[in-house]
């Protein structure tokens, strides 16, 4: 089966960064006892991820480059917070580097990472992770399938066979 909209796509990945220098980072990757498994054209990966895979099959491989314009974007410095001491009452001070959980106003959930703790505030960096990178990826097309009926009803896919209860 060909990749196209209401797929479900399961990919061993591999993903480095590159640098400005021209040096790659390894970032993470995927196995195949734990593919990366999605349903294609739902909106849940970058476009462009999703542009490169449109009409790959199982068995083939493929490389490519995403750059932060067509990722997540160029790193905005203005996108720091201070959050006041009393939200970490319970939980307690997080250290540098820790990955936040945090939601707007609107209830839009997203990430935020602590680059300071001062006696004031919990300083944090509001930017996606891998904004102002340009990603590498390396993927190999494991499975493809149609979406069930269920899976298209949930705008996600339950797993590689469909059965993963979400």
């Amino acid at each position: 089966m060909t990749i196209e909209n209401n797929s479900v796509v399961s990919v061993n990945y591999s993903l480095h960064t590159i640098e400005a220098n021209g040096e790659k980072v390894f970032v993470e990757k995927s196995n195949a006892e734990e593919p990366l498994t999605f349903l294609f054209g739902a909106g849940m990966m970058i476009p462009k991820f999703e542009t490169e895979l449109n009409g790959l099959t199982v068995g083939d491989k493929k490389s490519f480059v995403i750059t932060p314009e067509e990722g997540y974007g160029e790193r905005n410095p203005e996108a720091i917070a201070q959050l006041p001491l009393e939200m970490f009452k319970e939980s307690g001070l997080p250290p540098v580097g820790a990955v936040l959980p945090l939601s707007d106003d609107a209830g839009n959930q997203f990430r935020a990472i602590v680059i300071e703790v001062t006696e004031e505030a919990v300083i944090a960096d509001l930017n996606a992770p891998m904004a102002g990178k340009t990603l590498e990826f390396e993927v190999e097309i494991l499975n493809v399938r149609p979406a069930t009926e269920e899976e298209l009803a949930h705008g996600h896919a339950h797993g590689v066979d469909g059965t993963a209860t979400h």
